[in-house]
């Protein structure tokens, strides 16, 4: 109950008494897939612990990396799936052993015109990941592929509260929809210029 109250102080008494008695707290290892295409959804989740990685998955396995959730955070698109009784079209999936808030579409409908912390809780969330596709976007269609490698790995760095990145070239050139050859050979370029630090199966980011 600290760790709710402390992440989402801003709800009201009422709500965090509902979020205690009515939702679920579950434990998820990592690398647990949460969230797959053709899924419906039940419930969405509020993130307390850990870090969650969304992203979308082409035929061949290709992975497109949209945005991180954190502790605080709410997966939008799942809102959007659940309570329009619509099929997931996007994956997630936990990049460290991960706690999340189960929140059932009951309660979900009824908290919107229940505790207006909610109902703003719930737009600030779809915003948020909005402007996160933005940036992801903006990433894609205007930057040469050694700056989204660059982008990449900050923002991975940032969302982790590390440095050291526990991820393999092939894992970076499946999300950043590249070939391996091409990120180790790009990775090599950052290396020499004192960016980051290369070691197996893990950067070292220096100066981003």
């Amino acid at each position: 109950m600290t760790m709710i109250k402390d992440l989402f102080s801003a709800f009201e008494p009422g709500l965090l008494d509902e979020l205690e008695s009515d939702t679920e707290i579950r434990e998820v290892p990592a690398n647990t897939v949460l969230m797959y295409p053709g899924q419906y959804i039940r419930s969405t989740l509020l993130v307390l612990d850990g870090l969650i990685k969304v992203f979308r998955e082409d035929e061949e396995g290709n992975e497109f990396f949209m945005y991180h959730l954190e502790p605080g955070d709410a997966c939008a698109l799942s809102m959007t799936c659940m309570v329009a009784q619509e099929k997931s079209t996007i994956s997630a999936k936990t990049v460290n052993d991960t706690s999340v808030l189960m929140v059932p579409i009951d309660k979900m409908e009824s908290w919107m015109n229940k505790y207006k912390s909610w109902y703003h809780f719930v737009i600030q969330t779809y915003r948020n990941r909005f402007d996160d596709l933005l940036h992801t976007l903006d990433n894609v269609a205007f930057r040469n592929m050694d700056e989204r490698l660059e982008f990449y790995l900050k923002k991975h760095a940032e969302s982790m509260h590390t440095k050291q990145i526990q991820i393999t070239h092939q894992q970076i050139a499946q999300e950043l929809n590249s070939s391996r050859e091409v990120i180790s050979r790009l990775l090599k370029k950052l290396a020499e210029r004192g960016k980051i630090r290369v070691h197996r199966n893990e950067i070292e980011i220096l100066n981003l």
